[in-house]
Order: C-alpha cells, then structure tokens, then sequence
C-alpha cells in the first residue's frame, strides 16, 4: 500500500514512521509512507503559503495553489490515489472507515492548518475525514491517526493474523456537546467556505460576496452557507443544537 502526506511540517512524522509496528511494515515492504513538504510547492520567495481571509476574519488560510500543485505532483505518479482531506467538516473516523481504507492500494492525506484551507481545494478531495469533534492545531496528528489505524490492518502487519479482529473497540460514547472557537462549528453550525487570495485561480473565481465589502451580506451569506453545509455533511449536528435548545 502507498500513502502519502501533504503537509507543511513533514518532520511531525519522523517518529510515527520511525517507531513501531509502523516502522516495521515500511521496513518489510507492506506499506510505503511519504510526508511531502506543501512549501516545496510555494511559488513566493519566502515560502509563504497562506493568506488573510477575504471578506474579514482571525487567522490565515492555506493559498490553493502549493497544495493542489502538491497533489497534482502526488497524482502524476500514481493517478488512481483517494485524495483525503482531513478536516473537522468530514466524516468521524471509525474502526470500520479504517478497514475499507486498508484495502485501498493508495491514499493521499492532505494536513490543513491555520485557520483553514481555500475553499477550492475541495475540488481535488474524494473524501473529508474527522477524528473527532475537537480542535487541533493542524491535521498532522489526526493524519498519524489515520495511517495508524490503516497500517496496522494490512495483511501481515501485525504478529497474528487475528490481532486487529480480536480487539475491543467501543463505538457508544457520546459525542461532545461544546461548540467550537473558530473551527468547524460556527454556533453550533460547521463552517462556511473559505477563500484567500488569488481572487481567480485557473478560471476558479472567489464569490463575489466576499469581494464586495458589504459585511451585512457577507455575514448573511457565511449563515446561509453553514446552514447548507451542516445539514449536507453533518445532519446530526442539526439534531443536537435542536435537543439543546429544547432543553434534552
């Protein structure tokens, strides 16, 4: 199997790829892991890959162009890859999400940071997966996770082949209730779309809310656009904020 990291502190890896049952099944040849450095993708002098938020907010966001290059770089070696994004808006990782990804004979995982990603580099992703309703500084660790688990199911990987089948797992814990600072959650809604500069790249146009100064519509759009969001990739979300204002 081939996995490979998209990410802007491959050094993070070192000592999950260098230790272990990890370790091991790169040593053997079951699996073969690769953390690519986004900066290498940078075309600014300085390496800077992220930006302000059009139309106002904290934080920085990751410039579209150095990761989707990096993709497109990962994909010129091996076009047949699933592109996952980790990221809070994604479906929960779960034992059985680990399995179906184990049979895959490759996967590439991009790590966000900062505040968030363009909106546009969406549109290279095949699936977004969450560990959990929580915020971290970047997806590196919930990346480690992901390979973690994945590896660890391989043929082979592990001393006996009914190691990974004979374990606990337990899938009835309940899920957080507190909302998120700046996240996912906005209010208890996931997030909105977010852009940075370029306005236009490759034909791909920023809205034109956000350019327009008017933070009233801007406002409004971010809330219409949760709202959206939430009930397409979250719908549970919608059930919860529901049961609290109920009082349940």
């Amino acid at each position: 199997m081939k996995i490979d990291v998209l990410t802007l502190f491959p050094g993070m890896f070192d000592a999950v790829l260098g230790e272990s049952i990890i370790k091991r099944a790169i040593a053997s040849g079951k699996v073969h892991v690769k953390a690519h450095n986004i900066r290498d993708y940078s075309k600014n002098k300085h390496k800077k890959v992220d930006d302000k938020p059009f139309g106002g907010g904290p934080g920085m966001v990751m410039n579209p162009g150095p990761v989707l290059d990096c993709v497109k770089a990962v994909k010129s070696k091996n076009k047949s890859t699933q592109v996952i994004l980790m990221s809070p808006q994604g479906e929960v990782f779960t034992q059985s999400k680990a399995h179906e990804l184990s049979l895959k004979k490759s996967i590439t995982i991009i790590s966000g940071h900062y505040e968030g990603i363009d909106e546009r580099i969406r549109s290279v992703v095949d699936a977004e997966i969450s560990i959990g309703d929580y915020i971290l500084t970047g997806g590196e660790i919930p990346a480690m996770v992901v390979v973690d688990a994945i590896v660890r199911l391989i043929p082979g990987v592990l001393g006996h082949s009914e190691s990974s089948v004979e374990e606990s797992f337990s899938n009835g814990l309940p899920r957080t209730k507190k909302k998120r600072k700046y996240g996912s959650l906005v209010r208890g809604l996931l997030e909105y779309p977010q852009y940075t500069r370029p306005a236009v790249y490759k034909q791909s146009k920023v809205p034109d809310v956000l350019l327009s100064g008017n933070h009233k519509l801007i406002n409004s759009w971010r809330r219409k656009m949760s709202i959206s969001r939430t009930i397409s990739k979250r719908p549970d979300l919608i059930k919860n904020i529901k049961q609290l204002e109920m009082g349940e």
